[in-house]
């Protein structure tokens, strides 16, 4: 089995940086592409970035220039730096990577979600 864990997440003023981690565990033979969605309170979840395995990355519009996605292989592990955060970026974010794992199994895992809040 796989699982993916996220941390990182919390309280920040607007102006102010959080570093969103998610980390995959269990029978895992290689992780294709890896990304980050985000759920605002009344809205729908919408894709915030991508990256995939080679580091060829995509981004929302909205986060351009201020969020970057990297990726760790040897950890199994995804980022997202994101800087001077605003109130709009409040939301529960969301990892996801595509896996096969040891059983040629190909799937798309989720994380649990983290809770960002950007107020003063």
């Amino acid at each position: 089995q796989v699982q993916l864990v996220e941390s990182g997440g919390g309280l920040v003023q607007p102006g102010g940086s959080l570093r969103l981690s998610c980390a995959a565990s269990g029978s895992i033979f290689r992780i294709v592409g890896m990304g980050w969605y985000r759920q605002g309170p009344g809205k729908q979840r919408e894709l915030v970035a991508t990256i995939s395995r080679g580091g060829d990355t995509n981004y929302a519009d909205s986060v351009k220039g201020r969020f970057t996605i990297s990726r760790d292989n040897a950890k199994n592990t995804v980022y997202l730096q994101m800087n001077s955060l605003q109130p709009e970026d409040t939301a529960v974010y969301y990892c996801y990577q595509d896996i096969w794992d040891r059983s040629t199994r190909f799937g798309n895992y989720w994380g649990q979600g983290t809770q960002v809040t950007v107020s003063s």
